[in-house]
């Protein structure tokens, strides 16, 4: 299947490991032009390296707001009108309600929700004069079923998730789509270090807190960020133009809710 993606502009946060590396291969295999970020010009480089050829690294601090109200307007004036927005951002540490102050939560929301609305805020104008866009939010399966000690990511998710669904009743009458891809327990580093987090706090280890997370998927195994990339790039395509305001679970069945 041609997914209509080829010299496209996608640009993709947090694109230098995990969910967003993978997310930068899928596209650029479909012959996409791929920016990826990362907080380190260095690590945004060797990603983009690692991509394609025509890929290229920007650095982007997401908690730093003239940072992201820039980060565009480089992409572009390098690479070209973007096309495809993809805003993956770090996941907040594990931990209980009681367990963070206040500051945490205030400012998880800032880094998350803030670097959302600044980036599509920065390519809608674009993306309605030509007619065409995607825009896409990785969250995470928590926004259909929070888990617990992990509140911080439970709030943020789920907040740019809601304002993910706002936009795409606004932007869908000018060809653009806004999804929301809600990845389960995946194989990335970031996993893992949760899982460490979370089992310190309960006296257990590491490879208990993996091992309860793989019962309870019904696929009964972690995914591989290549198969979520994968779904992510058709969200993206041109076959996909009907499908907006959706949250898609990526999760092997982890989360029961029925909608």
């Amino acid at each position: 299947m041609d997914l209509g993606l080829s010299g496209r502009v996608a640009l993709i946060t947090g694109g230098s490991a995990g969910l967003g590396l993978a997310s930068a291969r899928a596209l650029a295999a479909e012959g996409a032009i791929v920016a990826v970020t990362s907080r380190s010009a260095g690590r945004a480089a060797a990603a983009a390296a690692e991509v394609d050829s025509a890929a290229r690294g920007f650095a982007c601090d997401a908690t730093d707001p003239a940072a992201r109200r820039a980060l565009v307007g480089h992409v572009e004036a390098e690479l070209g009108p973007v096309d495809i927005l993809v805003v993956n951002s770090g996941g907040p540490d594990a931990g209980s309600f009681e367990s963070h102050a206040e500051s945490a939560f205030t400012a998880v929301l800032d880094e998350h929700v803030g670097l959302f609305v600044a980036l599509a805020q920065a390519v809608l104008p674009g993306m309605r004069s030509r007619n065409w866009g995607r825009i896409v939010a990785i969250t995470s399966c928590a926004v259909k079923q929070p888990p617990e000690d992990m509140v911080l990511s439970n709030l943020a998710r789920a907040a740019v998730g809601a304002t993910a669904r706002t936009l795409a009743n606004e932007a869908a009458a000018a060809g653009i789509t806004v999804n929301s891809l809600l990845p389960g327990y995946t194989l990335t580093t970031r996993v893992h270090k949760l899982a460490g987090q979370i089992a310190e706090r309960r006296g257990s280890s590491a490879e208990d807190v993996l091992a309860g997370w793989q019962a309870a998927i019904p696929a009964a195994r972690l995914c591989r960020p290549e198969e979520f990339a994968a779904v992510l790039a058709f969200i993206c395509s041109t076959q996909a133009a009907y499908v907006n305001g959706v949250s898609l679970p990526v999760d092997g069945g982890w989360s029961r809710s029925l909608f």
